[in-house]
């Protein structure tokens, strides 16, 4: 099952206004978002901070926080950047400053950062504009870091959400194109191709980082709930779906662990002289 679970990565021009209807749909339910969408491995958290000169961090595509209270949590001062006020309310909430904007929107007024980082966001941004962007922020020595996680549901539960999916919603403009791993493994090469296409940093860097989670029946729903799939479908619609994978996780004893992998593209701003 590819990103049954995460937004479907890069759509075509053609379903542009379907990607920013889903874009903007993830605040509808951001207290659940908080709750349910999975924080990131401390050790990703650890070298990015080892890796930057101090403790400024701009995180783009903030979301609710979830990424930014880690950052916070290892000592470092974070501002986020996010178009929906829904979302950065719910961050804001949780301690973090945020100002609402599209990061190509965003002003920066001037101010500079160690560290530019995207947790699960940077499909949103223009690969190569955003690249430069950041690097325009970044100070001597600083780094863009962007990253996501990567997983698949167990064999019987995917396959019940593919098929309860396809039958519920046929004109549906997501398709299944192969396991998480190759999918996420194209938009993050696409993601370093922007980054050298900027000309503004050194050759960028695939970090790996290998974690486990257990799902009961009631998280597996709950997670999927905050996803582009599923955000803007219709109550009647969203139950059936629900019912479906619900029955396949009961299936098979009521939860499951899932293997994660977290993959980061890191790069070094260029030097100033």
């Amino acid at each position: 099952m590819p990103t049954t679970s995460h937004e479907q990565p890069d759509p075509p021009a053609t379903q542009a206004h379907q990607a920013r209807r889903i874009a903007e749909s993830f605040g509808t339910d951001a207290e659940r978002y908080d709750r349910a969408r999975p924080p990131y491995p401390g050790a990703l958290v650890e070298r990015i901070v080892a890796a930057c000169p101090g403790p400024d961090v701009l995180d783009v595509g903030c979301g609710t926080g979830i990424e930014a209270r880690q950052f916070q949590a290892a000592g470092r001062k974070v501002l986020g950047v996010d178009p929906d006020e829904r979302m950065a309310e719910v961050a804001r909430r949780g301690g973090v400053e945020v100002e609402v904007a599209t990061f190509e929107a965003w002003d920066p007024a001037g101010r500079s950062f160690d560290a530019v980082v995207a947790g699960q966001s940077w499909h949103w941004v223009d690969p190569v504009a955003g690249a430069a962007k950041a690097a325009g922020v970044l100070r001597p020595g600083g780094h863009l870091a962007v990253f996501a996680h990567v997983f698949d549901a167990p064999a019987a539960v995917a396959e019940a959400y593919a098929e309860v999916y396809r039958r519920v919603v046929p004109d549906s403009p997501f398709s299944d194109s192969g396991p998480a791993r190759a999918v996420y493994d194209a938009m993050f090469a696409k993601f370093a191709d922007g980054i050298r296409e900027s000309g503004r940093f050194g050759e960028p860097e695939l970090w790996e980082f290998a974690w486990e989670q257990p799902y009961t029946r009631d998280e597996w729903l709950e997670l999927l709930l905050t996803t582009g799939r599923l955000t803007l479908l219709p109550a009647d619609r969203l139950a059936e779906v629900l019912d479906g994978v619900g029955a396949a996780i009961d299936a098979i004893g009521g939860g499951f662990t899932v293997p994660y992998t977290t993959l980061a593209v890191v790069a070094a701003g260029e030097r100033r002289l």
